[in-house]
């Protein structure tokens, strides 16, 4: 239930979504280098596809996110990359709503952008299988992080919704353990063939001064 679809969360929560989200997007956007274009285009394509695929868990589903793994191969974009995945989603099959785009935007990214800038340094530092030991960590986690956020939410909003936090917590077990798995595997397959993937991103060229 990442998608949190319209006409679910209260105004005060879906305000402060919108403005968390808005601030975030506005930093990441300041923040991006053309050159990790590639990059950002082909994880928001691989969470747009992921996301798609979602699994029937009790009352509600779940699906792969990629947050962890985003964050620590993109950083600061996961933001934007979220964002347009969403808005297509929303607007192409229904999922989520417009409404709640803010909200799960910052559900979604937020875990694994906190993560990813947290671990991503390391990651140079480390061999391939243990770069793989804390991928799978980060990807856990951010998926467990966003299952608390949206439980968050779903409080916030209403009493009437408060019973159906444990719910959604529990039903994110799975995926914590997907997201492990998954982000984890990349991550190590990815220091073996392209290291340079988790390099720092080179400084922006000066005005007027070509290669």
């Amino acid at each position: 239930m990442a998608h949190i679809p319209d006409g679910v969360l209260s105004l005060p929560v879906l305000v402060a979504g919108g403005t968390l989200a808005a601030g975030g997007l506005a930093l990441a956007l300041r923040r991006l280098d053309d050159r990790a274009l590639p990059k950002v285009a082909i994880l928001a394509a691989a969470f747009f596809v992921a996301s798609l695929i979602a699994i029937p868990i009790g009352p509600t589903s779940v699906h792969l996110l990629l947050a962890g793994l985003m964050g620590l191969v993109i950083g600061w974009a996961t933001l934007p990359a979220v964002f347009v995945g969403l808005l297509l989603q929303t607007v192409m099959f229904g999922f989520g709503g417009l409404s709640t785009l803010g909200v799960n935007t910052v559900n979604i990214a937020g875990p694994g952008l906190v993560l990813g800038l947290a671990l991503a340094p390391v990651l140079t530092r480390l061999s391939p299988a243990r770069a793989g030991l804390l991928a799978a960590l980060a990807g856990g986690l951010a998926a467990a992080g966003t299952g608390g956020l949206v439980a968050l939410a779903l409080v916030a909003s209403s009493k009437s919704l408060a019973a159906t936090a444990p719910i959604v917590l529990a039903t994110y077990l799975p995926l914590v353990v997907g997201e492990a798995i998954v982000t984890g595997l990349a991550v190590s397959f990815l220091k073996r063939v392209r290291p340079e993937t988790f390099a720092a991103a080179p400084a922006p060229l000066a005005a007027g001064v070509h290669p």
